[in-house]
Parts: C-alpha cells; sequence; structure tokens
C-alpha cells in the first residue's frame, strides 16, 4: 500500500496494491501496522458507515464537535466522487486550507481525515456507494458542519449549481466563520 501526504497536516491518501487474475481483482483496503509505520498515527476504526447516491448528491461539509469527533478513512466502493475536506483546527498551521481528491471504485484511493476536519463529497458518476471507518460513534448532539458554497472557501464541487442535490438539513448550515468562531 501507498501511503503519501496531502498539503494538510495529518490528512493522508491511501493507494492500495490491486492484484487482478482471471476471477476478478483483490486489495488489501486498510492494515494498521502499514498505517501507523507510515503517518505515526494509532487511529483505531470503530464504526463503519455506507451511502449510496446518484450523481449530483452533494453530502457535507460535515464534523463532530468536541470528544465525539471523528478521524474518517473514507473511499469511493462503485462510482466516482470528490471529495473535500477543510482543516477547521485552530491551532493547525494548515487551519481553513483545503484539499480535494477524486476517489473511484476504478482507482481504490482512499482519503484519511483527521479529526478536526470538516468533510464532504459529491457523486459524479450516475451512482456511488461511499464507504467510511469511523474512529469514534456518531452523536447526533456533536454534528455540526459548515455550508457547501461557503464564499470564503470557494470549493470548487465540479458541477453547475442546478445540477446538485443537497438536503435541507445541509442547506441550513453555517458559514466557515460561523462554524469554526
Amino acid at each position: 500500500m501507498k501511503i503519501e501526504k496531502t498539503p494538510l497536516k495529518d490528512c493522508f491518501v491511501l493507494t492500495p496494491n490491486v492484484f487482478y487474475d482471471e476471477r476478478g481483482a483483490f486489495c488489501e483496503t486498510f492494515n494498521e501496522a502499514a498505517f501507523i509505520k507510515n503517518t505515526g498515527i494509532k487511529t483505531p476504526f470503530i464504526q463503519d458507515n455506507q451511502s449510496t447516491s446518484t450523481r449530483g448528491v452533494l453530502r457535507g461539509l460535515h464534523f463532530q464537535k468536541g470528544e465525539m469527533a471523528q478521524a474518517k478513512l473514507v473511499r469511493a466502493i462503485v462510482g466516482e466522487v470528490l471529495d473535500v475536506v477543510i482543516d477547521i483546527r485552530r491551532d493547525s498551521p494548515t487551519f481553513g486550507k483545503q484539499y480535494s481528491i477524486l476517489l473511484s471504485g476504478k482507482n481504490h484511493k482512499q482519503l484519511y481525515v483527521p479529526r478536526g476536519f470538516a468533510h464532504g463529497f459529491i457523486t459524479l458518476s450516475p451512482t456511488s456507494t461511499f464507504g467510511y471507518k469511523c474512529d469514534n460513534y456518531y452523536d447526533k448532539s456533536s454534528e455540526s458542519g459548515i455550508i457547501y458554497n461557503d464564499a470564503t472557501l470557494q470549493i470548487d464541487w465540479h458541477l453547475k449549481e442546478e445540477q446538485l442535490i443537497v438536503s435541507e438539513k445541509d442547506l441550513q448550515l453555517p458559514s466557515f466563520e460561523e462554524a469554526t468562531a
């Protein structure tokens, strides 16, 4: 498995070795020992989540606050998504910076999102199945987020505004400035 740093502190791209033969393909999607060796981070994943979406569905930008903050290892199992993260840790040298990556069932790339990051993704293919491992349980009282079209962040979601499908809940999220105050 190849593990690469991103421009954001503590955020990594994982690309597994994929072995193909006449039966199909096999890859190891996570190896704790290799992850610790290459990143110095020990993240005990305790919850797995999965969602399915159609083209244009934008989920995010979400995070959990305080003791219930979550680190995540995310990937597109089927289809293609644009995955976006923002460092919202005030004491981080990359506070307010963002990173995006195309994740797909074909490229097998994954993104490690540390605690203290807002996370979102948009489905670019006709459908997607998106999976993520979390190091903390979901807690409704700790959930928060940032509006996807925040003027400060100016995220390029790769689709036109009229193509986006955003939940009512996500349309009510605060700005970056409000969420990080």
